[in-house]
């Protein structure tokens, strides 16, 4: 009995021992089972997640003292739809303030519409296209850019205009410099921005005047490649108010355009030339955001008597607070030796500290802020 005995236990042990090793077997083979699902959902995503999402890395803000403004790299609709100052690399937006694809306003638009007390919309002002609202001089004459900006004051002081660019592409920086920036301050918007729309109208809500980004051809183009709607030397000239006329149908309410790069198309007056006529004819004046002795734009907004403002300096080249202060203080001379001066800086967060800190006081200095409609009004 005893032998026999032992004969069961050991079976009781070796049954035990399988029943261990299939259930060992079957766990492995779960967890491997598991395991493959979760790298084929980290490759391929789920089913319903739809095409893969593209997103463009940008360095904003940039290093403390850092030298030069952040530039685009690469290349796609949304590469291109990102729009910044040349300098430097691109990268790290989160996800949820990459730029997206620009979508069109309204086509139709039959009532003037405001935001705040601010006009951004009237329909004497429109010519409705099949791409959206585009600027007109009104049948009495007014134009976008009277109709847009701030009315010319009288004012002896020596006249300072100052235009950030660069909005519309980050939603918490553009959120904020909206919100921080004293209202004469103008603001400029990426055309391929998404939802620029919106923002042009919480800008004018707060008292901006808007200028709209146009992207340009710069030298170094296609290394620097601001977009599929870019204005080219190379391209014709009807061919270049098309992608003109994409840029100005994005949005209403803004009093003007001005370039984004651009260098190689500045510097061109057989492709300039059109595109300035385009614009005057449309009542938007031109806002030269470029340092560059090589411009055609002066001389070409001359011939044409086209509302023209040139940029005198750049006041975030080096982005820290005390080169930033300088360049502000520079901008003050400037002024004053030549009653006006006209001064760009992009949405870095330490611009836009230093810019506001710099206008609360301005007007105790004996100064006027005003936006670039402002000067080209006083100009005639």
């Amino acid at each position: 009995m005893a032998a026999h005995g032992m004969t069961d236990d050991a079976r009781s042990g070796a049954g035990w021992g399988q029943d261990a090793r299939v259930l060992t077997f079957a766990s492995a083979a779960f967890l491997g089972l598991l395991l493959a699902i979760l790298v084929a959902v980290s490759l391929f995503g789920h089913a319903t997640d739809g095409e893969p999402l593209v997103t463009v890395d940008l360095n904003l803000p940039a290093p403390h003292g850092a030298i030069g403004p952040p530039r685009f790299a690469g290349t796609g609709s949304h590469a291109a739809a990102a729009i910044s100052r040349p300098g430097t690399g691109l990268q790290g937006v989160p996800p949820g303030n990459a730029p997206q694809p620009a979508s069109a306003p309204a086509a139709r638009i039959d009532k003037p519409v405001f935001a705040g007390k601010a006009l951004i919309a009237d329909p004497a002002l429109i010519e409705a296209t099949p791409q959206g609202p585009l600027p007109r001089i009104a049948d009495d004459g007014r134009t976008p850019m009277a109709a847009y900006g701030p009315a010319a004051k009288a004012d002896g002081r020596p006249r300072i205009a100052l235009v950030i660019t660069g909005l519309g592409i980050n939603a918490r920086i553009t959120a904020a410099a909206i919100k921080a920036l004293p209202a004469a301050v103008t603001l400029a918007f990426a055309s391929n921005a998404g939802d620029v729309q919106n923002w042009i109208s919480q800008a004018r809500a707060a008292g901006h005047e808007v200028l709209l980004e146009v992207p340009m051809e710069p030298y170094d183009f296609p290394d620097s490649d601001p977009g599929p709607h870019t204005l080219t030397v190379t391209a014709s000239e009807n061919s270049n108010i098309d992608r003109l006329t994409w840029a100005l149908t994005r949005a209403t309410g803004y009093s003007g355009v001005t370039n984004f790069l651009g260098g190689r198309f500045m510097a061109s007056p057989d492709s300039l030339a059109p595109v300035m006529t385009f614009l005057a004819r449309r009542g938007l004046l031109f806002f030269d955001s470029e340092q560059d002795a090589h411009s055609a734009a002066p001389d070409v907004a001359r011939q044409l008597n086209a509302p023209y403002v040139g940029n005198s300096l750049s006041v975030d080249d080096i982005q820290s607070a005390a080169e930033i202060d300088s360049r502000l203080s520079a901008l003050e001379s400037r002024a004053r030796s030549g009653a006006s001066a006209v001064g760009v800086g992009f949405v870095y967060p330490v611009t836009v500290d230093r810019v506001s800190n710099w206008a609360n006081g301005l007007s105790g200095r004996g100064f006027v802020l005003v936006p670039p409609s402002v000067i080209v009004a006083r100009a005639k």
